[in-house]
């Protein structure tokens, strides 16, 4: 901590001589290619390109924004949903091997754009899947073939998207070897480098656009923090066109969370923020599958008084239940109902850390939540907003409400963070 502190000078000085040659693509992307700036310096979304406030946002871009989040499942999310909760704001993430040619066409990044022409804002990660082989080196034809669909993403989204993401989970999605070899940086490192250079390329009077190094996890455990964690944000602090850095805090109970922030934000710059673009309890839900469902629900829904907790879930998914059923199912459990407003409280100490950028949440229960539900299935379906494949959708359309999240998330929504959200 304090050889941290003795560095801010150094890196302020170092910081300052860089904006002073190259403010316009620190600043917000504005190009021939991309649709001009409005009267006020905001384009047709609202969003900021001049470096002045905006909606939702100060000088540096977004700042405590609660959007939604599809992960790999954009179907998965309608934009009637995204208004019943009204949001403002979406994330997603683009598998790369998925990118083809026509990079606009990939589903993720497809649903973006039409959120961004309904004047959403958007926030976008650049998923790099090496779990199962090693990472390219940073010199050879297989990193110059990342390189290349990098390209096409950043033709299609560039000026377009708020957020660009580089990275999702790279301390998941990678190799021991290559965390510990120092690899895993390197590639890192070098895909950073190469949007920095697009973007300065193709949107030489500056991009809308604002840039953040990947999802760290793991950080509530101290093994997890790691050489590797220390070069990723010391990355992140050196070079200036980095905005900040994403954070993952899926965790076994609240008060880990604070162990992400704490990690995080003296080795940032000052001024950086941070994103939070996906976080749960699904640790904390996962130590309860194995349960005794409680016995005044075993009684009232006439279930045997040894039933499983996952065994209830399970018969959900198969049969969708009443809405009051779930909710009885998920209140008169305690360790749900003692912490049913998560998402609130964890959203407001966020906020209150006055760097915040951007927090998304996931919107529904997505099919591979469901598939093979079994005692040792993660959970991640009671995080939803929506409880779309365990409650019998209600009239109107919409799927059910999922029970204290969804009413917090959308009280959680402020006037100025609201854009001016259009219907399809």
């Amino acid at each position: 901590m304090h050889q941290q502190e003795s560095e801010w000078g150094l890196v302020t000085r170092r910081r300052l001589l860089a904006l002073a040659g190259g403010a316009l693509v620190v600043a917000g992307c504005s190009s021939g290619e991309k649709q001009s700036a409005g009267k006020e310096g905001r384009d047709a979304a609202g969003s900021d390109v001049t470096g002045k406030a905006a909606a939702g946002g100060g000088a540096g871009g977004p700042a405590g924004i609660l959007g939604a989040n599809f992960n790999e499942d954009p179907d998965s999310v309608t934009f009637d949903e995204l208004s019943e909760l009204s949001a403002s704001w979406l994330r997603g993430f683009v598998p790369m091997p998925e990118v083809e040619e026509d990079a606009s066409q990939q589903r993720a990044v497809k649903k973006l754009l039409d959120a961004h022409r309904q004047k959403y804002g958007t926030v976008l990660s650049l998923k790099f899947p090496y779990n199962n082989r090693p990472l390219p080196q940073p010199d050879s034809p297989a990193m110059a073939a990342e390189l290349d669909r990098v390209d096409k993403v950043l033709h299609a989204v560039l000026d377009s998207v708020d957020v660009l993401a580089i990275g999702n989970e790279p301390f998941i999605e990678s190799l021991q070897p290559d965390r510990d070899s120092g690899a895993l940086n390197a590639f890192y490192e070098k895909v950073a480098a190469h949007v920095i250079a697009y973007r300065k390329k193709h949107f030489p009077k500056g991009c809308r656009t604002h840039l953040y190094m990947g999802a760290l996890n793991f950080l509530d455990q101290p093994d997890k923090r790691t050489k590797a964690t220390e070069r990723w944000l010391s990355y992140t602090r050196d070079t200036p066109e980095i905005e900040g850095v994403d954070i993952h805090p899926h965790v076994a109970g609240p008060e880990n969370v604070q162990a992400y922030l704490d990690y995080v934000l003296p080795r940032m710059r000052k001024e950086q923020k941070f994103l939070v673009t996906e976080f749960s309890l699904v640790k904390l839900w996962e130590q309860h599958m194995k349960d005794v469902v409680p016995a005044p629900y075993a009684r009232r829904y006439g279930l045997p008084q040894d039933t499983r907790v996952w065994q209830v879930i399970k018969q959900a998914i198969e049969h969708p239940v009443p809405a009051d059923q779930w909710r009885d199912f998920l209140a008169m459990s305690p360790w749900f109902e003692n912490h049913k407003h998560f998402l609130q409280n964890q959203v407001r100490r966020f906020r209150d850390t006055g760097r915040l950028a951007v927090a998304t949440y996931g919107v529904t229960q997505a099919r591979a939540m469901t598939e093979n539900f079994g005692p040792d299935k993660q959970p991640w379906l009671l995080n939803s907003l929506y409880a779309n494949r365990t409650v019998e959708a209600p009239g109107g359309g919409l799927p059910a409400h999922g029970y204290g999240f969804f009413d917090d998330f959308k009280a959680l929504q402020r006037p100025q963070d609201g854009r001016p959200v259009k219907k399809s």
